[in-house]
């Protein structure tokens, strides 16, 4: 049967996950909806400015990915997203995680080498506003920020500022900043896709004082593609989402319980997505038990904790 991403929405809404008339009333509610789909998506990044006169500056990146965004969770004031790569032919790699809340009450923000605290936000804050939580591909927490859907122009768009740990295409690299500093754009395009551009500081943070080390822009593309294009990624999905849930559902717990966050970056010389992954090949392989995986899970994430 040929896949359709938007049957796959549309059985969201029948079991209740969703209620269109409620989001109609939320203020930038439609406009979620529009980040979910097929994309052929190019990133590219290029390091523009550093006041330091004998920096080297880093090469430029340009790369290319088919990438489904594909809702696992829907509400008028919440959407989750998972981000699933496909690679040549046949490889479905689990990519980022993000969730979109509206009017979200409190905010992790980061400080800077793996810890992060929670911030009470006031009324007039979080009035009107979308936050983007950005999940690593571990599910650990990345970061989040908060802003109001922007229509004006002719153009709808959402930008804000939040500060983020290395991103993952250079924390195994380099090590002389801990802290980006994301000035992120989503614009939306009439052709379906949308465009995030970025507009970053890398500062080193040490003793309470911030060092610029270099800026950066950032422009990843997405283009809309037929649903029919990401199949495979849907299917993979499928197969693998309780393992992921239950991550996800660890993760959950543990941020509920606390007000500050902070994570180690290895464990026995591998990062946690390197055990997760291990773990999820067992799994795949029925090598654990459904009644052992929980156990499991919090076994492996609590050593980084």
């Amino acid at each position: 049967m040929e896949f359709k991403l938007s049957t796959f929405i549309t059985c969201l809404f029948a079991i209740g996950l969703f209620q269109t008339s409620q989001a109609q009333d939320v203020p930038g509610r439609k406009y979620i909806d529009k980040l979910c789909g097929c994309y052929s998506v190019n990133f590219r990044y290029a390091e523009t400015f550093s006041p330091d006169p004998h920096y080297k500056y880093h090469d430029r990146e340009d790369m290319n990915a088919l990438e489904l965004i594909l809702p696992i969770y829907a509400s008028d004031k919440k959407v989750e997203m998972q981000h699933l790569l496909i690679v040549g032919d046949s490889t479905i790699v689990k990519h980022w995680r993000e969730i979109w809340e509206y009017e979200a009450q409190e905010i992790f923000e980061y400080q800077g080498d793996r810890k992060w605290t929670l911030r009470k936000l006031k009324p007039e804050e979080y009035k009107n506003t979308w936050t983007q939580t950005v999940w690593e591909v571990s599910d650990e927490p990345r970061y989040q920020g908060m802003s109001a859907w922007i229509e004006n122009d002719g153009k709808v768009f959402w930008e804000n500022t939040a500060n983020a740990p290395l991103p993952r295409r250079e924390y195994t690299i380099r090590d002389d900043y801990n802290i980006m500093r994301r000035r992120n754009r989503i614009e939306l395009k009439e052709d379906g896709g949308y465009v995030h551009e970025q507009d970053n500081d890398k500062i080193n943070k040490k003793d309470g004082k911030e060092t610029l080390i270099a800026q950066e822009k950032g422009y990843n593309t997405y283009y809309k593609l037929e649903d029919k294009e990401c199949a495979q990624a849907l299917q993979w999905w499928e197969k693998n989402k309780d393992f992921w849930a239950t991550v996800r559902t660890n993760w959950n717990q543990y941020l509920s319980q606390t007000q500050t966050v902070s994570i180690k970056n290895k464990v026995d010389d591998k990062m946690l997505h390197e055990h997760l992954f291990a773990l999820w090949r067992e799994w795949k392989d029925q090598k654990i038990a459904a009644d052992q995986l929980n156990q499991k899970v919090e076994e492996v994430i609590g050593k980084f904790r």
